[in-house]
């Protein structure tokens, strides 16, 4: 029984079963992956990669390899550090700091103070006011409420393992923030724990302290009470 919990934990946690990768320009990367903390390591090459064959017509490049789309909105008082993608009809609102390697896709919305490092965006999100998310990956349409921050490093600054129940995944890796799926909404001031792992189509409650696991579709109240949506 122990082994068969390891294998759907697991599952839970797969690229496949968080993702729809046809929404995000970093497909080929998520894709030859199992699990996607394993693609936090690669952001930074997979950009200089794909960079240069971007389509001149629709992308700028600006400064270090810093690709923006000439449909992207960049307020002037935003800060982008290569390497970094902008994606088409985005939103870089104002003092937003990228610090590099950051993969934001179409229609995204990165909004006033916001810090990104080391992250794959997924087409429209939003994360629009306050928040830093580092070492992470957020899924189509996720959005993350004013404040809500992904932490990743643990106070220990031991390896990080992915937790759900008894059930463990070392990932073997310092920095690893949340892996957001596709369609989850975080309440305001919520903590994301180093290694948290989010469903698709699961709530966050606002003022949440979240670790481990939670499944897709699901209510997340507290760490003791969990809940199918309905």
């Amino acid at each position: 029984m122990a082994s068969e919990g390891k294998k759907r934990s697991m599952e839970k946690c797969k690229v496949s079963n968080l993702y729809n990768l046809e929404e995000t320009i970093a497909k080929d990367l998520l894709a030859s992956v199992t699990y996607p903390w394993e693609a936090l390591s690669k952001i930074n090459d997979y950009i200089l990669e794909i960079g240069k064959n971007l389509d001149p017509n629709k992308y700028d490049k600006v400064g270090d390899d810093v690709w923006i789309a000439k449909t992207a909105k960049v307020m002037p008082t935003a800060y982008i550090h290569g390497p970094a993608i902008i994606g088409e009809n985005a939103e870089i609102r104002h003092c937003a700091f990228i610090r590099g390697k950051a993969i934001v896709g179409n229609d995204v919305v990165v909004g006033n103070s916001v810090e990104l490092k080391n992250v794959i965006l997924f087409n429209k999100v939003q994360v629009p006011h306050y928040n830093y998310v580092g070492d992470s990956i957020l899924g189509y349409k996720a959005h993350m409420g004013a404040g809500s921050i992904t932490s990743n490093v643990k106070s220990d600054k031991k390896l990080v393992i992915i937790k759900d129940g008894k059930e463990q995944i070392e990932t073997g890796i310092k920095k690893v923030g949340a892996m957001i799926g596709d369609k989850v909404e975080v309440g305001c001031n919520t903590v994301l724990n180093p290694g948290t792992i989010v469903g698709r189509n699961s709530n966050i409650y606002p003022l949440s302290s979240v670790r481990g696991v939670v499944p897709e579709k699901s209510i997340y109240k507290n760490q003791n009470e969990i809940v199918d949506k309905t």
